[in-house]
């Protein structure tokens, strides 16, 4: 499983207030751990690796989490309490 985690910069340079919080929530529970890759969609950038991804997976919410199984369908979360409990919860159990 690869779990890439997309934050988003925006127009005036600073970071998304909701990223900063999900990744503040995440070290918090130390599940950061689990991230493997994480990319930034900056709003000055349309060619930045996060917008290029939003737009590969009609994306148009930041943050979010691409989590890729070998045999299924790359799965998107755009909320972060359903993520940790579907993705991260049986990880940790």
């Amino acid at each position: 499983m690869k779990i890439t985690l997309v934050k988003k910069i925006l127009a005036d340079g600073s970071p998304c207030a909701k990223c900063r919080d999900v990744e503040e929530r995440l070290e918090q529970n130390d599940q950061l751990r689990f991230i493997d890759e994480t990319l930034i969609a900056d709003e000055r950038d349309s060619e930045s690796p996060g917008i290029q991804l939003a737009r590969e997976h009609n994306v148009s919410r930041a943050p979010f989490f691409l989590v890729e199984n070998e045999d299924t369908e790359p799965q998107i979360y755009t909320v972060y309490f359903k993520f940790a409990k579907e993705v991260l919860e049986p990880m940790t159990n």
